[in-house]
């Protein structure tokens, strides 16, 4: 899920700024979570988060995740006006005790590119991704990079098709010859091993050095509807993640699947929303066992996935959804599976604040019930989490945490929930302990 990056052209080659909006999230961030900033270390020491089984793990630890998505950040970090919002939205992912933010390491011929062309990079924008990896380290918060786009949004499939057809070198100029064409793929793996061996300007460190960053996301959210078989799409995973692999070792890596189940798998006609699932190309069980894939991951969306329902359906969707997910991570995969995305839409007839709660509060039990039996539910990312002043780059799920008090109660209660089961990790030390113990 992203929202496509129009508006944000328009609002970024203008001199106009929501400046009263931004002013307050920092006065409320400042207010609030004073104290906290001034206790916290300037650097966070990291550990490489690694796989035993079913679980992650950090300093011989079970690691369960609280996180969320705020794709927005390497492109809201290369101008001035709107930097400050990186370090506002990851302090206030640390004071909330989350821990992993999923954001994109791409944005390929767009406004703001990071690759402007194959293998031609906005160094500007690369200062920029640089700024974001180096914040999170210091604010105790780990990153799932996401490398290229299935949608549209910010080039995707899409721009590296165009490429490869302007220089008339591409086999087809379908979105999903991005999956098959050898001049594609080429470009693809020339990006890869750039950003994986980037040196970062402000920490010295190379990307795939670096232990801020939990895991690297081969794609968000691929499909490829030409070859419903799923045969294509298998095929480029295998061969981008073992390339992936024999550059960096020390990360964990994951497809960015929806889940779906592919046309071969029974789950297809019990747990699939539709028919149409199936016959995406993609399939969870078989592109999530590859030995080259760390861990899988689904996705959360039933107000896109089905034409009527309410909100008890769906309710009830999320919660076979999930404990499928993990029924096949525990015993099938033996993996960790992270619900990458999750949202309620606002655009719902009659919706109301209290819905998404109750949504949210849905999908923290299961996790929670997954941890409590150190199961393979491994955690959660909310889609997605903005600060005040950014309503023009928002969605129908976006929200700023804390301008609801309710909302923001259960997010830190979930965190609160899994520190009660793995303990404080050592970069939430000085402010976990106090944000759980004012729940008592």
């Amino acid at each position: 899920m992203v929202k496509s990056p129009t508006k944000r052209m328009v609002a970024g080659n203008s001199l106009f700024y929501p400046i009263l909006g931004f002013a307050s999230c920092v006065a409320f961030i400042y207010l609030s979570f004073g104290n906290f900033w001034v206790n916290l270390h300037k650097e966070t020491k990291f550990s490489f988060v690694e796989r035993n089984g079913t679980h992650f793990m950090v300093d011989g630890r079970i690691f369960y995740i609280n996180g969320w998505n705020s794709y927005w950040l390497m492109d809201h970090a290369v101008n001035e006006y709107s930097k400050p919002r990186i370090r506002a939205m990851l302090q206030a992912g640390a004071k909330m005790g989350l821990t992993v933010c999923r954001t994109w390491a791409f944005n390929d011929g767009a406004y703001n590119a990071l690759q402007i062309s194959p293998g031609k990079f906005d160094e500007k924008v690369f200062k920029a991704l640089d700024h974001v990896i180096a914040e999170a380290r210091q604010q105790g918060i780990r990153l799932l990079l996401s490398l290229v786009n299935n949608l549209q949004a910010y080039g995707g499939k899409t721009q590296y098709v165009k490429w490869a057809w302007e220089e008339g070198v591409g086999l087809s100029s379908s979105n999903d010859s991005f999956f098959f064409d050898p001049s594609i793929r080429h470009y693809f793996k020339s990006y890869v091993k750039t950003l994986l061996t980037r040196k970062n300007t402000i920490t010295g460190i190379e990307y795939r050095d670096d232990p801020t960053i939990f895991a690297w996301e081969l794609i968000n959210e691929p499909r490829c509807m030409t070859d419903p078989s799923g045969e294509t799409l298998q095929d480029w995973i295998e061969e981008m993640s073992t390339f992936v692999k024999s550059i960096d070792q020390k990360h964990l890596l994951t497809v960015g699947l929806e889940g779906f189940y592919g046309p071969k798998s029974p789950k297809r006609l019990t747990v699939n929303p539709e028919v149409w699932a199936s016959e995406l190309g993609s399939d969870f069980i078989r592109n999530s066992k590859l030995s080259t894939i760390d861990f899988a991951s689904a996705h959360i969306y039933p107000d896109h996935w089905f034409h009527v329902q309410d909100l008890e359906q769906k309710i009830r969707f999320v919660a076979k959804w999930m404990d499928s997910h993990i029924e096949d991570g525990d015993k099938e995969l033996k993996k960790p599976i992270m619900f990458t995305e999750f949202g309620l839409s606002d655009e719902n007839k009659g919706f109301e604040p209290a819905q998404r709660d109750r949504y949210y509060k849905t999908v923290f039990d299961i996790i929670h019930k997954s941890a409590k039996k150190k199961g393979s539910g491994a955690g959660s990312f909310a889609w997605q989490f903005l600060v005040g002043g950014m309503e023009e780059y928002s969605d129908e799920f976006g929200i700023v945490p804390w301008e609801r008090p309710a909302t923001y109660h259960l997010i830190t209660e979930h965190s609160c929930r899994l520190a009660s089961i793995q303990g404080e990790l050592p970069s939430q030390k000085g402010y976990l302990k106090e944000l759980c113990l004012s729940r008592r």
